[in-house]
């Protein structure tokens, strides 16, 4: 009987150990991090990079319109910044946060700073926690991005995906 309990235990603790890293394994998209020095500031981006694969991605139902999205896939996208910042109208002071995005239409998006720096996807998003909201500029790309991308720059941070580019500007907050 005492070789039973020890087979069990062992076995249970293997699981629980091995458990989660098989989660991290199963994911579908690939996650990347982008950084860029924007006014002597370092500022990093985490996200996950989801496919189309053949879905209509914003304003269909992977992104409807008018529902804050996670800005990639999985957890939300994360932010550091190491220096105030302003990305477009709004100053974010240094520090981590979730980036959102909600589009209303085509031509219309909303670049959103959550406070809460680490969330799993949307889910639990709560814009009592935003830092501030700021509008995004959008273009329509002439060919298709299979794969969504976070581009960014010394002076802007861009995202695309499908036959759409949002962008907003950078700059130090001094």
């Amino acid at each position: 009987m005492r070789k039973i309990e020890i087979v069990v235990l062992t076995t249970a603790l293997a699981l629980l150990v091995t458990a989660p890293l098989a989660a991290q394994e199963k994911r579908v998209s690939p996650h990347e991090t982008v950084s860029a020095t924007v006014g002597g500031g370092k500022v990093t981006i985490e996200y996950g990079r989801p496919y189309l694969k053949g879905r209509q991605a914003v304003g269909g139902k992977l992104v409807p319109f008018d529902n804050v999205w996670r800005t990639g896939a999985d957890e939300a996208t994360l932010l550091t910044t190491d220096a105030d910042l302003m990305i477009g109208t709004l100053k974010v002071p240094a520090g981590s946060y979730s980036l959102f995005t909600l589009p209303t239409d085509a031509k219309n998006w909303t670049l959103i700073v959550n406070k809460t720096a680490k969330q799993w996807g949307a889910f639990k998003y709560d814009q009592k926690a935003d830092l501030g909201r700021t509008p995004m500029k959008v273009t329509a790309l002439s060919s298709p991005v299979e794969q969504f991308t976070i581009k960014l720059t010394d002076s802007s941070l861009e995202l695309t995906w499908e036959n759409t580019s949002a962008s907003v500007q950078l700059k130090s907050a001094k």
